[in-house]
């Protein structure tokens, strides 16, 4: 019956982790000021009839903290980047010189930078919905052994563990936020 505990607590781990994975990809998308080509990540291309991601079809770096340059591979695609990245709705403006897309990254005002603290927050607080949603399963799963004949301080002591590793990722989640805002605060 120990194995099914260790399962039931793992797989929970691995769910917990999977939503700090995941809020950590969504904090990187709200962007803090300075250009960064992670600021492109969700940005998706037609290329030769399917939808490609822009990362796959140019070279995306930051020649300085303002400015997000876009080198396409094939000169044909310039057009169609710049589209795509207008359609993403990002608050960019793209200007294409014929050669390459230069996006100038706007300094932040101060009710855009609450926003995006907001936007932050909204993440951490799904990351946190995926962390309960894994406890409430492990738990249930934990009551399910228990009615199959675990003792009830293997089911206690299983569901101890659950929620210290719930604690523990929550604070997780807290912390990647609170760095994420004090990275969009900071002028």
């Amino acid at each position: 019956m120990n194995e099914e505990l260790e399962l039931i607590i793992d797989a929970a781990e691995e769910a917990m982790q999977k939503a700090i994975k995941h809020l950590e990809e969504e904090l990187v998308k709200v962007r803090a000021g300075k250009a960064s080509p992670s600021m492109l990540e969700g940005v998706m291309v037609e290329y030769y009839g399917s939808m490609t991601p822009l990362s796959q079809v140019a070279n995306v770096n930051t020649p300085d903290p303002r400015t997000i340059r876009i080198q396409p591979w094939e000169k044909g695609l310039i057009d169609v980047i710049e589209k795509a990245v207008l359609y993403a709705n990002l608050g960019f403006n793209p200007q294409n010189n014929g050669d390459v897309i230069m996006i100038n990254v706007p300094a932040l005002t101060e009710e855009r930078r609450k926003d995006l603290v907001k936007r932050a927050r909204a993440e951490a607080e799904h990351a946190k919905v995926g962390i309960r949603g894994a406890r409430k399963e492990a738990n249930d799963e934990i009551k399910q052994l228990q009615k199959d004949g675990l003792s009830e301080d293997l089911a206690k002591d299983a569901e101890a563990k659950v929620q210290k590793l719930t604690d523990d990722y929550n604070r997780k989640a807290d912390q990647e936020v609170d760095r994420k805002e004090q990275d969009i605060l900071t002028i």
